[in-house]
């Protein structure tokens, strides 16, 4: 069986052979929802919206359904509502206070910024995952290659990566532990160097902290933790560990 990430991964890219341009047009790279083709953006509607090439924004006023494409960027305003968002090749980022049922990418960050709600998973392959104050997704989020950022924010299902930084800060709350997996070979590129996580001031990491590859772990004194598999915890006290 493929590890989660490989598998998601492969669920991801077959996006490339699920999204359809309108009938008749399949070179275009149109779609389902409202658009400009000339200036290849495309503007979410409630039915949903699924491209090829081309770049949706999900405006607030209406509920969307589940937006789609291959290569181009998602962008999600505040307060706007929509089901799943799905990409390939490109960033999501969400606005202020906007929920969404789940946010999956291969190549790209995802960005939730204060408010946001997200009610399952978040995860990209090869990108940052940063969440805002205030930020909460119930289930987990999860990459490859690329920095975690949680500052004031929630996870209830746990944080995964192979090569990433992870920093949890500002008072932020993980429930289901912290997984650092060992690279498997694959066609994903990974770093020698370690990951470096931080657990700071006032955050909680309830669950196991599980490392199957080395890493750099530094826990405020005035963090809270659950048990350490694979790694050995540097306490530090002030606002950040050592550079």
């Amino acid at each position: 069986m493929p590890r989660p990430m490989i598998a998601l991964a492969l669920l991801l890219l077959a996006l490339a052979g699920c999204v359809n341009a309108p009938e008749g047009d399949s070179n275009s790279g149109g779609s389902s929802g409202g658009s400009n083709p000339s200036s290849g953006a495309f503007t979410a509607n409630e039915s949903g919206t699924h491209t090829v090439n081309g770049s949706i924004s999900v405006p607030a006023g209406q509920p969307s359904g589940e937006v789609t494409t291959v290569n181009g960027s998602i962008r999600i305003a505040d307060g706007a509502t929509l089901t799943e968002a799905h990409a390939v090749n490109g960033s999501i980022g969400v606005g202020a206070h906007a929920t969404a049922v789940a946010l999956q990418t291969v190549n790209g960050g995802i960005s939730l910024s204060d408010g946001v709600h997200v009610a399952r998973d978040v995860a990209t392959v090869n990108g940052d995952l940063t969440l805002h104050g205030g930020s909460d997704v119930t289930g987990s989020i999860a990459n490859v290659n690329g920095k975690i950022e949680l500052n004031g924010a929630h996870v209830g299902g746990g944080i995964r990566t192979v090569n990433g930084d992870i920093d949890v800060v500002g008072g932020s709350h993980v429930e289901g532990g912290i997984l650092v997996e060992r690279p498997s070979m694959s066609w994903f590129q990974w770093s020698n160097s370690k990951p470096r996580v931080v657990i700071g001031p006032g955050s909680v990491v309830q669950g196991n902290l599980r490392f199957e590859r080395e890493v750099k772990l530094y826990v405020s004194d005035k963090a809270t933790i659950g048990p350490v598999t694979g790694a050995t915890p540097v306490r530090f006290s002030g606002d950040s560990p050592p550079a």
